[in-house]
């Protein structure tokens, strides 16, 4: 499965309002339940925090890779989000995070958000590949960005 086949321009936000991890979070679980992608808000968000105070997902040059596997998730999705500003993720180099990618799997689901996890991330080690999402001007620009 493709990354972009989980992602379309309801999942997309160009400028997040959010100024916390717990807030981004929640502000891009609201897109996907919005979108159809949940059965219960609440549990998604639950298995995401959960998963947060594991270890951050905060991964360094600017991203954050939150996941949740959860029984509240309805169908696989994948959503974009984006800060200007930058929010403190807890990352692992102590930077802001502006790229987010937030995963929803559900919980039958086996490894599937990792193979997407894997996938997000090979795309996102190339520095020009991260720079275009932050210059991009539309949803559209964004997913054919990651489908290169």
């Amino acid at each position: 499965m493709n990354i972009t086949e989980l992602l379309n321009v309801n999942l997309i936000k160009l400028e997040l309002t959010s100024k916390t991890k717990e807030d981004v979070i929640i502000e891009m679980a609201k897109m996907l339940d919005e979108d159809g992608k949940l059965l219960d808000i609440d549990k998604y968000i639950k298995a995401v925090m959960d998963r947060e105070k594991e270890f951050s997902t905060g991964i360094g040059m600017g991203i954050a890779i939150p996941h949740g596997k959860s029984s509240g998730v309805k169908e696989p999705a994948l959503l974009f989000g984006r800060s200007t500003a930058g929010i403190d993720y807890k990352s692992m180099d102590d930077e802001l995070s502006h790229l987010f990618f937030l995963i929803a799997v559900p919980e039958e689901s086996s490894n599937e958000h990792l193979k997407i996890l894997s996938q997000i991330s090979r795309k996102l080690m190339h520095k020009e590949l991260r720079d275009s999402l932050m210059q991009a001007n539309s949803p559209e620009e964004i997913i054919t960005l990651l489908q290169k």
